[in-house]
This record gives C-alpha cells, structure tokens and sequence, in this order.
C-alpha cells in the first residue's frame, strides 16, 4: 500500500463518476492519479477537489509512468488550508494553471513542494502578491533565475543584470524589484506596488518563454489580472 501526500493542480471529471486528478506529490512528484466514485450521490469528496488543495492519497500499488492507479483512499491532509475568498481563488487558479504545465516531468523535488505550501500560507495571510513573488522563487529552484549584478536592467534572455535596457518591459523599476526578490531574505516582504504588479506579471511570463520550452501563457491569466486594478495589499 502506498501513501502519497499532493497539491492538487487539476481535474478532469471521467465518465459519470469518476475522476482523473493531475497533482504534485511530495513522495513521486507529477503524477495523475484516478479516483473512483467521486461524483457519486452519496460521495463527499467531490468537495475536495479544489486547486492547490493539499490532499493525502492510498492506493494498493506504487505507480508505473504513463498509467494511472486507482486511488483507495482520498481526504485533505490535516491543518492544511486552502483561501477561498475571491481574490485568493484568482491568485489560486492562476498558479495551480501554472505548476500544472510546468512541472508535468517534474520527479520529486522538495524545494517546490515546501515553496507551495509557503506561497499558500502567504495567500491565506491576505498576500495578494504573493503569486509574483512566488513565481520568481520557483525560477530559483528550478536554477534558470537570473544572475544578480551590479547592472540596473534584466536582460531577460541571458538572465543577467546589464547596464543597458535590452528589453522594453525590463525597466529600471521593475528590474529593481526582481534583484530584491533575488537577493534578500525575506522575499515574500518586497513590496510591488498595485500598479506596478500587471508589468511584473509581464515580465515574469516573458522570462519564461525565454527559459522554458513551448511555455505557454496560463489561460487563467486574464481572471488574476483584475487583481492588479483593484487590491490595495
């Protein structure tokens, strides 16, 4: 028997009943797992099913790549918590879209999953750029962040700081605020103001493009780009 504990990244309902999960376990990284019954009438795990929920999964063997084990058991891992206000649920959607492609040949890694369930705790403390800061984390673990230098622009394509602007989206400001995330401590501190965070946003998905392959915008990108026009934290 196999014990997993996994974030939730997607679902797709299959057949009448059942379900297909796409999660990021801490034990064997990406898998997709299959749960039987979840939209039963009597079932109750049907409420589980959210993004980023951190859920504990048993099944009665270990899984081979490219099939998918029926899960035994399914129930939220104890003192996990998941924000369920709106924005929260914006900011949720939108990373749980991310991780969901960038990590679908991801093996274990514990940076990641420890650096999730940070970002959720931050969320749950009505961080609103929480999602921004984290996404930047994640290029650190990944190792493609750039390299901090004495130059005051992000050259996006190299992933280093030069003394001239290379990209119109990578000004002095915004540059600034990635070499902040970069180097202090305490990250998840930085201040990006309300106005600020749309073009910190563009700069993180351009970054991307140029550092992971066939990466793709979330299409959940336009829903969390209200939040830039209306929070305050």
């Amino acid at each position: 028997m196999l014990h997993l504990n996994g974030f939730l990244l997607s679902y797709l309902k299959y057949g009448d009943n059942d379900c297909v999960l796409h999660c990021f376990t801490g034990e064997k990284g990406y898998q997709s797992l299959f749960v039987k019954g979840v939209y039963g009438k009597k079932s109750k795990r049907k409420a589980y099913l959210h993004p980023l929920a951190e859920l504990s999964f048993t099944m009665y063997k270990n899984p081979v790549a490219g099939s998918m084990l029926p899960v035994s058991r399914l129930e939220p891992v104890q003192g996990s918590k998941v924000p369920h206000n709106i924005k929260a649920n914006s900011v949720i959607f939108f990373v749980a879209d991310f991780l969901n492609q960038v990590l679908r040949n991801e093996g274990v890694n514990p940076g990641i999953y420890a650096e999730t369930a940070h970002f959720l705790e931050e969320l749950n403390g009505n961080n609103f750029r929480a999602h921004l800061i984290f996404m930047v984390r994640f290029l650190e673990i990944s190792g493609v962040q750039p390299l901090v230098g004495p130059g005051a622009f992000l050259d996006p394509e190299s992933g280093s700081f030069t003394e001239n602007k290379v990209h119109d989206l990578f000004d002095a400001e915004l540059s600034a605020i990635w070499k902040e995330i970069l180097s202090g401590t305490a990250p998840y501190t930085v201040a990006i103001a309300p106005q600020q965070r749309k073009a910190f946003m563009d700069s993180i998905l351009v970054y991307n493009h140029y550092h992971f392959s066939d990466f793709r915008i979330p299409a959940s990108l336009e829903i969390v780009q209200q939040l830039f026009q209306t929070d305050g934290h």
